[in-house]
């Protein structure tokens, strides 16, 4: 099989220049398409889009399915009146030359959550029962998150300590869970909402100027993922409660 010889960029999101700290889907993106189109590119090689794992490398996401909701575009969100010019405007500690995730995650995550609160009610509710939103893995992300509080992975004794009869999928557990944190759960389906929304927004842009994508995945799949989370069987623990 003989393939056209291309060229292009290998280049994370989030090293685009930006005004909440990393680079996203939203204005920078695009540009930098065009200017890839403009430069006689066709190639942007992407890395993994998922969520952060330890030491914030999307190579030992929380899951290989879902996307990193710090990439959302919230400029996107005041557009459609869920934030307001007040709430995006950048604070002590964001940097658009350098990622300080430190002040980047919580800035992007505060704002996530008032979008979502403020959203219409039942705004966007078809769209989160798409087919992509109701793959397994990206529920089970959601629930994941929604019980440990926090966009990326937890850490693995937490897991273990908090949700072992979860993940051995204990009906009782699983439907206290579900009922306990209702609320969490729709937030991170929202966010995956918005980050697919966009993320289809900027590959159709990139299709139209003839730039073509180069996917990536994590070399592997973390073991406090929901991943691992899916599928029970490999959710195996010693006598001490850690994993072999």
């Amino acid at each position: 099989m003989r393939f056209p010889r291309r060229s292009g960029i290998l280049l994370h999101p989030t090293s685009l220049p930006g005004p909440h700290g990393s680079g996203d889907l939203g204005d920078e993106a695009h540009a930098f398409v065009d200017w890839l189109a403009g430069a006689g590119q066709s190639l942007w090689q992407v890395l993994p889009l998922g969520g952060l794992g330890p030491g914030n490398s999307p190579y030992m996401s929380s899951s290989a399915f879902a996307g990193n909701v710090l990439m959302i575009d919230l400029r996107e969100l005041q557009r459609r009146g869920w934030l307001s010019d007040a709430e995006i405007a950048p604070v002590e500690g964001l940097d658009a030359r350098r990622v300080n995730f430190a002040a980047m995650v919580p800035f992007r995550m505060q704002r996530l959550a008032r979008g979502h609160a403020f959203r219409p009610a039942g705004h966007g509710r078809r769209s989160c029962r798409s087919r992509r939103l109701r793959a397994r893995a990206c529920r089970l992300a959601a629930r994941l998150c929604a019980l440990h509080g926090a966009g990326r992975a937890p850490r693995l004794a937490r897991l273990v300590r908090v949700a072992r009869r979860l993940a051995q999928r204990a009906p009782a557990a699983l439907k206290k869970a579900r009922e306990a944190h209702r609320e969490r759960i729709a937030f991170w389906v929202f966010c995956q909402w918005c980050f697919f929304r966009q993320w289809a927004a900027l590959r159709a842009h990139a299709h139209a100027r003839g730039v073509h994508i180069v996917g990536d995945m994590p070399i592997f799949v973390a073991y406090q993922s929901a991943d691992v989370w899916a599928r029970p069987e490999l959710f195996v623990l010693d006598a001490a409660g850690r994993p072999p």
